[in-house]
């Protein structure tokens, strides 16, 4: 004979997993989070950081973007191609004071030119990822992420 302790467990499991279905659009669920990114055409005035003294240049594209939860934020990994090897000192450098804007937080992805000339040899040969960390209380503002390159940008949208 079953103790009423199992019974009353299975019954409360079962009901759980009942109700994951209803918050498929809450911002709870971990996998309604940012999806896909979308690529765009996008001209950019100005290769610079924004940072003053800052010889770093936009990625000539970006190629990949992801919003990664993890403890008490998220993580901002875009990835870029150079046009040469050998780039280097990458960085998501946040616009507007790192404060989103009607929840669209953008990032120019920047990186510096390599010393010497480098071949352009295969594009896995020349990939540079750089990334960024968002609080929670920085995502509560948040609704679009953005990562500007050269040619393109990406966005990740909730």
């Amino acid at each position: 004979m079953r103790k009423p302790a199992t019974i009353i467990m299975a019954v409360a499991v079962a009901l759980s997993l009942a109700g994951c279905a209803t918050i498929r659009d809450s911002r709870l669920n971990p996998f309604n989070w940012f999806g896909r990114s979308e690529e765009t055409s996008v001209q950019v005035p100005e290769t610079a950081s924004g940072i003053p003294n800052d010889p770093r240049l936009l990625v000539a594209q970006v190629t990949a973007l992801e919003v990664a939860r993890m403890p008490g934020g998220a993580i901002v990994r875009a990835t870029g191609l150079p046009p040469t090897q050998g780039w280097w000192k990458a960085e998501l450098v946040a616009e507007n004071g790192g404060d989103p804007v009607d929840g669209v937080m953008t990032y120019r992805f920047v990186l510096a030119p390599p010393v010497e000339a480098q071949p352009a040899s295969t594009t896995q040969s020349r990939e540079v990822t750089a990334a960024a960390y968002l609080s929670n209380v920085k995502l509560e503002q948040i609704r679009t992420v953005v990562v500007i390159g050269e040619t393109n940008s990406r966005s990740s949208r909730r």
